[in-house]
């Protein structure tokens, strides 16, 4: 199943629980938006909505930093 967009967004803002604008291409972890909790909550959310289990050597920068990265990695993954 598919991500949306929109919803994976308000996700991310309602985790970060701050006034701080998010969009597709706002780090979240490299730049310590998120923490290690919220990485938990996100993988939850994510497996939870787009059906995909994600292994731990998948929770990389490279595939969780940023939505978009989210978006394409499940897109390639599911």
């Amino acid at each position: 199943m598919k991500i949306k967009n929109d919803d994976l967004l308000t996700f991310i803002k309602d985790l970060m629980q701050s006034d701080e604008p998010v969009d597709m291409d706002s780090t979240l972890f490299s730049d310590g938006a998120l923490d290690s909790t919220a990485m938990v909550n996100l993988i939850v959310y994510v497996e939870g909505v787009s059906g995909t289990e994600i292994r731990p050597d998948q929770v990389t920068l490279e595939n969780f930093d940023t939505p978009s990265r989210i978006v394409d990695f499940i897109e390639n993954h599911a």
